[in-house]
């Protein structure tokens, strides 16, 4: 059902700072800061040869990221993405092995302008699993 690595998130406190560190100290390309309100995020993207790196920064003191920080605030690792061909079908056959789609269960549309949804850390190994449909276009 998942297909190639989209991106791994990594929280920052720093989004500035941590654009210099990639960019400047290991040579890597780093996107303009794009805000995603939705989602209570600023976001950069890394790219590499084979996936990117998204450096994800607190928008606003409500932000999941802002909780995130609070209990790690040097940040670290806050999600995986995998890509999957239709997230519509993919949300129902994980719901039905009792995998938990945190929200209200409708995909939004992500910082790549497709539509993502998040799965329950703690039925995946303590780990958040993004889910992002591979193009943009939703099934009926």
């Amino acid at each position: 059902m998942i297909g190639r690595l989209n991106h791994v998130a990594i929280a920052v406190p720093d989004l500035a700072a941590a654009s210099a560190q990639y960019r400047d100290a290991l040579g890597a390309k780093v996107s303009e800061p794009v805000e995603e309100p939705d989602h209570g995020v600023t976001v950069v993207f890394v790219e590499l040869p084979n996936t990117k790196i998204e450096l994800l920064e607190p928008l606003g003191e409500a932000s999941p990221i802002a909780k995130f920080l609070e209990k790690s605030p040097a940040g670290g690792i806050h999600h995986v993405c995998y890509e999957v061909d239709d997230i519509g079908d993919a949300a129902a056959r994980l719901q039905a092995k009792g995998a938990r789609v945190l929200g209200d269960g409708e995909p939004k549309i992500g910082a790549h302008g497709k539509p993502v949804l998040f799965l329950h850390p703690k039925d995946f190994n303590g780990t958040l699993i993004e889910l992002e449909q591979a193009s943009a276009v939703m099934a009926p």
